[in-house]
């Protein structure tokens, strides 16, 4: 099945990309050959031009005829100077056209690679996106401001903990006097902020009140008998 896919493009296309680089090949096995031509027939010239000088008092016409030789050489080099020329700009056009080509193709490549990688996304979706993603931020710090500056529950009245906490004082107060035996005595701020009495004499005055309570309830037991 390969064999047939070739004959029906894939053997074209290959040779199409190959065809640049058979012709560089081509060009520069010429070129070697003309640089080798070249070299040889500058050897010639210096070879007449020797047997020239070595005959030019000797024998005229020997010498006569290497110059000729020489002239002939000299009019081959020419031509094979031009030849190398040519095929070196040929060489370079066809080097420069495959660069072109293959950069050509590597562009066209990244075109196909970005159209899949954006897809169906537009300059219109992205604002959209980029709307939603402030929105879903605002949203965000007003939660957070929410929870951080509203406390959980109603809000407590100060005067009323203070109130409660003259009672809870005045209980503790209450009880410490009765079990140390002093008669219990409300305490208002304003009487918290006068002199405290010494505990002896409230107890001095207690005494003859807890005496006759006494003899009261030893007077109702006779009475009961």
């Amino acid at each position: 099945m390969s064999g047939v896919w070739g004959w029906f493009g894939g053997g074209a296309a290959q040779k199409r990309k190959e065809s640049p680089k058979n012709a560089i090949l081509g060009l520069r096995a010429q070129l070697e050959m003309l640089q080798k031509r070249k070299k040889h027939l500058e050897t010639q010239m210096e070879e007449q031009d020797a047997l020239a000088r070595k005959n030019i008092n000797s024998n005229k016409n020997a010498a006569k005829a290497a110059l000729r030789r020489k002239k002939v050489h000299e009019h081959s080099l020419e031509q094979t100077d031009s030849q190398i020329g040519t095929l070196e700009q040929q060489i370079n056009a066809i080097e420069s056209a495959n660069i072109n080509r293959e950069t050509l193709a590597a562009m066209e490549r990244a075109g196909e690679a970005m159209k899949q990688i954006h897809g169906k996304l537009t300059v219109d979706k992205v604002d959209q996106t980029m709307d939603e993603l402030r929105e879903q931020n605002a949203l965000s710090e007003e939660i957070v401001q929410a929870i951080t500056s509203n406390h959980i529950g109603e809000a407590l009245d100060e005067d009323e903990l203070d109130e409660e906490l003259e009672a809870l004082q005045q209980e503790a107060l209450d009880k410490k006097m009765l079990e140390s035996g002093t008669v219990p005595v409300s305490v208002s701020p304003a009487v918290q902020r006068l002199p405290s009495v010494a505990n002896s004499d409230l107890k001095s005055h207690a005494q003859p009140e807890d005496d006759e309570e006494e003899e009261l309830r030893k007077l109702q037991a006779e009475m009961a008998m």
